[in-house]
């Protein structure tokens, strides 16, 4: 449900804590943005838990600075999805927010959500619109990425349309789900929100909260072939049989149009091997991971 910041409802309910998980890896020349928009937010957090993912780059003293105001967990380097997932099991709160290391919160974000929340006690997962930052010029989203509100798994399936530093979700939502695949290099945020998204509507404050920073070489959206995960991700939710009729329809259709596009890359490519799997997948998903293609 889209709601506007300046709609009046009637509060009920208690304050949600609100726990803030920020994975971050050698971005010691940019977390401390990330961090110093939590730390100045009008509505304060519960908590702020920063996960080091084995950084090398002097993150570490830097994270230093902040002591007695956020929680620093180190860990060795495996993945954004693993920090995610360690901060999210140290979590005190019973709502998450999360935020990347190279994003950034208007002061009012977390203010703006929990009154969503005292104002929709149904809701489970929240996020807010986003203002876009590409080297150092602001650009303007693209129709496809137009975020959306209510049962949205369809509308998910082409590409991710939940960003993880506008959204709000609670604690035992995401940990029911299993959090993030962290066997996934890339698109474990879009494999988390078809795992949400076919049983839960989407909330959304229609006031850009978020500014996301593009552009930098470390971002994972940059990687190629992001197909091939989102691919993963579809056979995943098939498999679990757990989509309604259209839902199941829509995703059947959505594995189709990506195999047949990636494996026209992979001809392209010369790797007609691995086109050919791909093509083959669209009629076996149901088999056993075995038969999947090599490195799927």
């Amino acid at each position: 449900m889209a709601v506007s910041p300046d709609t009046h409802c009637p509060i009920g309910g208690a304050e949600p804590r609100i726990s803030v998980v920020i994975p971050t890896f050698n971005r010691a020349g940019i977390v401390t943005r990330a961090i110093n928009s939590v730390l100045s937010q009008t509505r304060p957090p519960l908590e702020v838990i920063v996960v080091d993912d084995g950084s090398t780059d002097g993150t570490a003293a830097l994270l230093e600075r902040y002591a007695g105001r956020i929680r620093v967990i180190r860990q060795p380097n495996r993945g954004v999805s693993a920090a995610r997932n360690r901060g999210v099991a140290a979590a005190a709160g019973e709502w998450i927010a999360l935020l990347d290391s190279d994003d950034a919160w208007q002061q009012e974000k977390l203010a703006r959500q929990v009154d969503h929340l005292q104002r929709h006690p149904e809701t489970v997962i929240c996020q807010t619109e986003e203002i876009w930052i590409r080297n150092g010029v602001r650009v303007n989203p693209k129709q496809r990425h137009r975020k959306l509100a209510g049962m949205i798994f369809e509308q998910c399936l082409p590409l991710c349309l939940i960003s993880p530093s506008a959204v709000m979700l609670r604690r035992d939502l995401l940990t029911a789900a299993g959090g993030f695949d962290e066997s996934l290099p890339a698109c474990e945020d879009y494999d988390l929100w078809l795992r949400l998204t076919w049983q839960h509507p989407v909330h959304l404050i229609d006031e850009p909260l978020v500014i996301k920073y593009g552009g930098h070489a470390d971002q994972l959206s940059r990687l190629p072939e992001l197909d091939k995960y989102r691919i993963r991700a579809i056979v995943k939710i098939l498999r679990r049989g757990c989509l309604n009729p259209a839902q199941q329809q829509a995703a059947q259709a959505m594995l189709d149009e990506k195999c047949r596009i990636y494996a026209a890359g992979c001809r392209k490519r010369g790797r007609n091997e691995e086109a050919q799997a791909y093509l083959s997948l669209i009629t076996r998903w149901q088999a056993s991971e075995a038969s999947l293609p090599l490195n799927f």
